[in-house]
């Protein structure tokens, strides 16, 4: 791992510079909610839950696209694999402009998700370059706070773009965002996989690194985690449209409502970033999990008869599971990659595939029921958490 040496300054930069090349994924997945439904009517999707495809399948392209820009990241350097990556997307998001079918939209929505897996992975591959353990940790957790301040903005960006454009103007304005990071990117970062480090790509090697993720059972126990949590929270990120639009018509306080429950994760990752170093990366992800299970069956026991509560109680128990949620994205992935770091861009590829082909089905089925009511997506957030409840118990017996 090199040694770089970052003042104040360039580590505040480099934390924001991390953050952005996240954030165009969230930019391009969360501005797009409020128009899902006059997408819908454009592109002629028969069933409102459809439209839940059109966050969902941008997830599966982030989780397949890393097999590729991974072990090339490890091959030819951090930043080409970057580049790579924003060009697909900005062919992606053409196609998605000028789809006149629902099929046509999946296509290009894969296409962006795979193209912007490249940058969301390399990012998490370069901080793995400069750091490691609960100083990972840390960082990973001040990226995610400047990350999350995406979810917060971008359903009122795409409202307003809505207001006085029209759908295919969010796609262009993601376009015009992805070319500035990129240049700033260009400018900003140094490569921070030495030449010496790199390794020729092959299908051995891949292989090998697949196996050498494989057996480590705290990569793959945490990594599993991650995938149902991920699914949880990938099914309230399709069908919270529908939620609050439909349900609850609430269609002009929907940017509003979402952008709320997002500060409420930022909040947690701010706290995460301290307290990580306080009390350790494992008891924080065992207190959010309980809290996580804890919440989402108490929900299911309340309003056990399917009919929706009032919209307060409703936004009051995802405000209290999503702060719980905060305190585990950053953690998981930290100590996934922990065991191994010597092939980092590789086992950000294949922990980032897994959880995400996991996710993807999980918040597919879940969402399905989400049709009249919000209780299924609770009942689907407290199985999984249970779920990832006996993973970790397994892991904490197993040291």
């Amino acid at each position: 791992m090199p040694t770089i040496k970052q003042n104040s300054s360039s580590q505040f930069q480099f934390i924001a510079l991390m953050a952005a090349l996240m954030s165009v994924a969230a930019l391009a997945i969360d501005a797009l909610l409020p128009a899902l439904d006059i997408i819908g009517l454009a592109i002629g999707t028969e069933n409102s839950s459809d439209n839940q495809l059109l966050v969902i399948m941008i997830f599966l392209g982030l989780g397949v696209g890393p097999l590729l820009f991974g072990p090339l990241s490890d091959s030819l350097g951090r930043k080409p694999i970057v580049y790579m990556g924003f060009v697909l997307f900005i062919v992606a998001s053409f196609i998605c402009i000028n789809a006149t079918s629902l099929e046509m939209m999946i296509l290009g929505r894969v296409l962006q998700g795979i193209g912007l897996s490249a940058p969301r992975t390399i990012s998490i591959a370069i901080i793995r370059d400069m750091y490691s353990g609960d100083y990972m940790a840390r960082i990973m957790s001040f990226v995610t706070v400047v990350f999350i301040l995406i979810p917060v903005i971008a359903p009122l960006l795409g409202k307003f773009v809505l207001d006085h454009y029209n759908w295919q103007g969010i796609f262009y304005i993601q376009v015009l965002i992805s070319i500035l990071v990129s240049f700033w990117f260009w400018r900003q970062q140094p490569e921070t996989l030495a030449i010496a480090d790199r390794v020729k790509p092959s299908f051995p090697i891949f292989k090998n690194g697949f196996k050498e993720v494989l057996k480590q059972k705290k990569t793959m126990g945490y990594t599993l985690i991650t995938g149902f949590v991920s699914g949880a929270f990938f099914v309230y990120l399709s069908s919270s449209q529908q939620i609050f639009e439909i349900q609850y018509n609430l269609k002009e306080e929907f940017p509003f409502i979402f952008a709320g429950l997002a500060i409420s994760i930022g909040a947690a990752i701010f706290l995460n970033g301290s307290l990580v170093l306080k009390y350790g990366t494992e008891k924080l992800i065992t207190f959010s999990l309980l809290g996580f299970f804890g919440i989402s069956i108490l929900y299911s026991i309340l309003f056990f008869g399917g009919t929706n509560p009032p919209v307060s109680i409703v936004i009051l128990f995802f405000a209290m599971l999503f702060f719980m949620l905060g305190f585990l994205f950053g953690n998981l992935r930290a100590l996934a990659m922990e065991p191994v770091g010597h092939i980092a861009g590789m086992a950000a590829a294949i922990t980032g595939f897994i959880s995400t082909i996991m996710a993807v089905p999980i918040s597919i089925y879940i969402g399905s029921f989400v049709v009249d009511s919000a209780f299924p997506l609770f009942v689907g957030f407290a199985i999984c958490s249970f779920i990832s409840l006996l993973i970790l118990l397994f892991l904490k017996r197993s040291k």
